[in-house]
């Protein structure tokens, strides 16, 4: 069986599980009690925090470990613009982002609107999913207090210009939040290349654990916790902190980061020839996402004339995982919210199939356009 849903999730990496392994077993105290099984814990803990701070271009006090990119978003979008608005005679907030985000920062998003009272521009897209600097620009105001982005989209691998972005963002004195959880591994994720002043990851897309995560938050930005508590994270995220995760975070984001530059250029030469062999062999296939602004591990098409879950059946009856888009919506009936964004019209949405590469990928994928063109053919 091939497993081409990396974008879903992967697996722990070996190097990850034995840095794990010890904050387990041996040293698996408290970090915040004072006895050595506890120091040792928040020793690690610290080490992680720095390491990842590392990576990143923060400070280590900058970063806060979560259970996840979800969980990093819902810190980000409600924690930034919460603690804006607080700051505000008049509590006037207003906040802005895509049609194209990830359910977890749409529904923050939707919850201030709910509960709070804000108000929410979302720029459109274009049919390639590229936000356009301008856009951004026109949707700005006097009362806007964060301005929140993927830099790769999860469904279709389209790439934002985040520095651009962040540049727009700047000029107004807005904070930026990007939300990199697809990113890590394949893009640059330095601050003072990026210029964001928040940035979301998770650890199962990068070969650690599900349930790990982090927020980088600049020290400057002001961030309200959704969690209460123990004060643990400087107070911007109660609960006793999981130090193997955030050790398994840490090497894992470490690794992929070492790795990216040339993973990045083999991987892109792999998904290129999918691509063309797939368009040449199946005539309804039409690539959907940024021809050249893309993440080099996703490949996504839309099929017209078929069903995207039949498609998916038949090529995992001939041995290929792939999905249909975004996991966190798996089961539901309604057409992906990025392809209509996008202007595709929905029924040829539900025809949407995607492929995401692991980062070690190094063979050509020709059997697997070959299990295409067939799957494609069986359920027209």
């Amino acid at each position: 069986m091939l497993y081409l849903d990396n974008a879903a999730t992967t697996p722990v990496r070996p190097e990850v599980l034995e840095a794990m392994m010890p904050y387990l077993t041996r040293w698996y105290g408290n970090p915040s009690s004072h006895h050595t099984v506890g120091e040792a814990a928040a020793d690690a803990l610290a080490d992680a925090r720095t390491r990842v701070a590392r990576v990143l271009g923060l400070r280590s006090g900058d970063i806060v470990f979560t259970s996840g990119g979800t969980e990093a978003n819902n810190l980000a979008v409600k924690g930034i613009a919460i603690a804006a608005a607080q700051r505000r005679p008049d509590r006037r907030a207003h906040v802005v982002t895509t049609p194209i985000e990830h359910e977890s920062v749409l529904e923050s998003v939707d919850y201030l609107e709910r509960v709070h009272g804000y108000d929410a521009t979302l720029v459109p897209v274009d049919e390639h999913a590229r936000v356009s600097t301008d856009a951004a620009t026109a949707a700005l105001r006097d009362d806007t207090v964060l301005v929140s982005v993927g830099y790769a989209n999860n469904e279709v691998g389209t790439v934002q210009d985040a520095a651009a972005l962040a540049a727009v963002a700047r000029e107004a004195r807005v904070p930026l939040h990007l939300d990199a959880v697809q990113a890590a591994g394949w893009l640059p994720l330095s601050a003072e290349e990026l210029g964001y002043d928040a940035i979301s990851l998770a650890g199962h897309k990068l070969g650690a654990p599900k349930g790990t995560g982090v927020l980088g938050v600049r020290g400057r930005v002001p961030l309200e916790p959704l969690l209460h508590g123990g004060g643990q994270e400087r107070g911007r995220r109660s609960g006793t902190e999981d130090v193997a995760g955030a050790v398994g975070f840490a090497t894992a984001l470490e690794l992929a980061e070492a790795e990216r530059v040339e993973a990045s250029a083999r991987v892109s030469a792999i998904r290129d020839r999918f691509i063309a062999h797939v368009c040449e062999r199946v005539p309804s296939a039409r690539l959907t996402g940024d021809p050249v602004h893309r993440l080099a591990g996703t490949a996504s098409f839309t099929f017209e004339g078929t069903s995207g879950e039949a498609v998916l059946l038949e090529l995992e009856r001939r041995g290929v995982v792939s999905s249909s888009g975004s996991a966190c919506a798996a089961g539901s009936d309604e057409p992906s919210h990025v392809l209509v964004a996008m202007g595709i019209a929905p029924e040829i949405a539900q025809t949407a199939v995607r492929f995401t590469f692991p980062r070690w990928l190094n063979a050509p994928l020709d059997a697997v356009a070959d299990a295409v063109e067939a799957s494609v053919a069986a359920v027209r």
